[in-house]
């Protein structure tokens, strides 16, 4: 017999960072930038920037004429529910067969199955959270009171969006915190329109170029913007911030990360005795090989429910119902924002303009509800998303026409069109919840999630005000046509699932602290979306990656003060 007695020596790092996403690689470029050895596990397969397999081909490249085959749709049923899951990029999303969960009620849960996660993937949408947000919770009675508040948060808000590159205009709002940003991208015609006219109209609405992280100046190894509107197949210029892109090149530039793709973390390590984790379990995707990797912190950034999954499934004598489930919080009070509700119009003139390009955002309009009182018949409020465009030779795809009609048609473009969708805050509810299903198994024999969440009468009834507002403003700049719309969206499509191990003040109504610690094992950390305390109104990827960073900090300066 021969026997590895080096074995555990070989599978031991200072640190373990879980999952490759927006916050995981964070955590892994600030943790081997300070020194440590990182080991970063990531369930997907690889995915190497700047090879991203769809990025260049042309229209008539992608199989089956970029139409979704019928074994896409039974492979991937639930992620075919998303606007982003298409024939050229649904290599990158995971297959529902494989990996089941029971919907108790219908939640949409959009996942992403490549080194990256969903970094690859998101709508780059970048805002900071004010202390409108980190006091709500407090001022209305809904939830725990969130730990920090922006003061905690702003610097790390800077060394996050220096880093990534978010282009913005300062806007000067006091609920809607203006960031270190890159140059704006230009409004078109109709947008600028919009907004000079809307606002004198309604003084209190404020109307801005979205911030997104698209770089509109290049940064070192990232180009700037091409303006293909192929963001979702990742992008060869490195002009979107993604982890593959940016945060993973810096973290192998130390030296200091190994990247484990096709590894499945069943559980966390927990040493009764000495009171702290001790490593996490790994089953290989391809092998079903079951591996134990041991660090002296943990960093779980596996997604909200993937987070929350492994933490369920820790179970051991001191946590009976998951990894630090003292206050049974855990799995609770699961959120996503609300969606589409809006309005639609068209617009006359502008025949004589165009724009250049297809930009990856058009306007943002902060919220403007409920910002001083309860105003309406619901608390907290929405921001609003929008753009204007031409209808172009799309229209034509199923037209009569054919030869010189047709090739003449195509060129002339048609009428201008705009559309306002709001995004609305869910309320922190303990029974939206997700709970560990030990009945049903995915393909590799793990036990799965049931996911009970629903949106109540707080976010129905904000619904219908998010219509009536984007419909009053476009009628109110005189548009035409205006149809406002309200067909509520089920949870998880939004793809800001959060909550279900939020951060607090008191053990006893909380799983993690200020610094994103379990409290009952300091080192371990959570900072993905499970963290979250509450929804905002805005969305949360930009605030993920500033706790990770401050996490990330705190995480080093008590080891090194031999706390944890």
């Amino acid at each position: 017999m021969n026997l590895n007695g080096k074995a555990r020596e070989q599978n031991t790092f200072d640190a373990i960072v879980v999952g490759s996403g927006i916050s995981g690689g964070w955590a892994a470029k600030e943790l081997c930038e300070k020194g440590l050895k990182v080991l970063m596990l990531e369930r997907g397969t690889e995915l190497v920037h700047p090879h991203y397999p769809t990025a260049t081909k042309d229209p008539w490249q992608i199989d089956h004429g970029g139409v979704l085959t019928q074994q896409d749709r039974k492979n991937s049923f639930i992620q075919t529910r998303h606007y982003s899951f298409r024939a050229d990029n649904k290599h990158y999303y995971i297959n529902d067969v494989e990996n089941p969960y029971t919907e108790v009620k219908r939640f949409d849960w959009i996942r992403g199955n490549i080194v990256g996660g969903r970094s690859v993937l998101w709508g780059r949408h970048c805002y900071r959270w004010g202390d409108l947000d980190f006091e709500a919770n407090l001022k209305d009675g809904h939830g725990v009171d969130w730990p920090i508040r922006y003061k905690d948060l702003a610097p790390w808000y800077d060394h996050v969006e220096t880093f990534i590159g978010v282009n913005g205009q300062a806007e000067g709002i006091s609920h809607f915190p203006d960031g270190k940003y890159q140059p704006p991208m230009e409004l078109n015609c109709v947008e600028k329109h919009f907004k000079e006219t809307a606002e004198k109209i309604f003084p209190d609405r404020r109307i801005t170029p979205g911030r997104v992280a698209n770089l509109t100046q290049p940064k070192k190894g990232r180009g700037a913007c091409q303006t293909r509107d192929l963001c979702h197949r990742g992008c060869p210029y490195g002009a979107y911030f993604s982890s593959n892109s940016s945060t993973l090149p810096a973290a192998f530039a130390t030296g200091n990360l190994t990247l484990r793709a096709n590894s499945l973390v069943n559980k966390v390590l927990y040493d009764e005795q000495k009171g702290k984790a001790t490593g996490v379990e790994v089953t290989d995707a391809v092998t079903n090989e079951v591996t134990e990797y041991y660090a002296r912190i943990i960093f779980l950034n596996a997604s909200t429910l993937g987070t929350t999954f492994i933490l369920l499934n820790s179970i051991s004598n001191r946590f009976p119902n998951g990894f630090g489930n003292d206050s049974d919080q855990l799995g609770r009070n699961l959120m996503d924002h609300h969606k589409f509700a809006g309005a639609n119009a068209t617009i006359e003139g502008f025949e004589d303009q165009y724009y250049i390009g297809r930009k990856p955002n058009g306007i943002y309009i902060p919220r403007f509800r409920n910002l001083h009182k309860t105003e309406m018949n619901y608390i907290r409020g929405f921001g609003i998303m929008g753009g204007a465009s031409r209808q172009g030779w799309k229209s034509y795809l199923e037209s009569d026409n054919i030869g010189e009609a047709l090739k003449e048609a195509v060129q002339t473009p048609g009428p201008w069109s705009m559309w306002l969708g709001a995004f609305g805050e869910c309320l922190p509810y303990q029974d939206n919840r997700v709970t560990l299903n030990t009945s049903q198994k995915d393909k590799y024999g793990r036990n799965t999630l049931s996911i009970d969440c629903a949106f109540r009468a707080n976010e129905l009834a904000m619904q219908q005000d998010m219509a009536n507002s984007a419909a009053e403003m476009l009628e109110a700049v005189g548009y035409k046509n205006v149809r406002p719309y309200v067909n509520t969206s089920f949870p998880g499509n939004a793809n800001h699932e959060m909550g279900t191990a939020r951060m607090g003040r008191d053990p006893k109504t909380s799983v993690l602290n200020a610094f994103n610690q379990v409290h009952a094992a300091k080192n371990v950390f959570v900072t993905d979306g499970a963290c979250m305390t509450s929804n905002a109104s805005v969305n949360p990827s930009l605030t993920y990656m500033a706790l990770t960073a401050r996490a990330c900090d705190h995480a080093v300066k008590e080891l090194n003060r031999l706390n944890i």
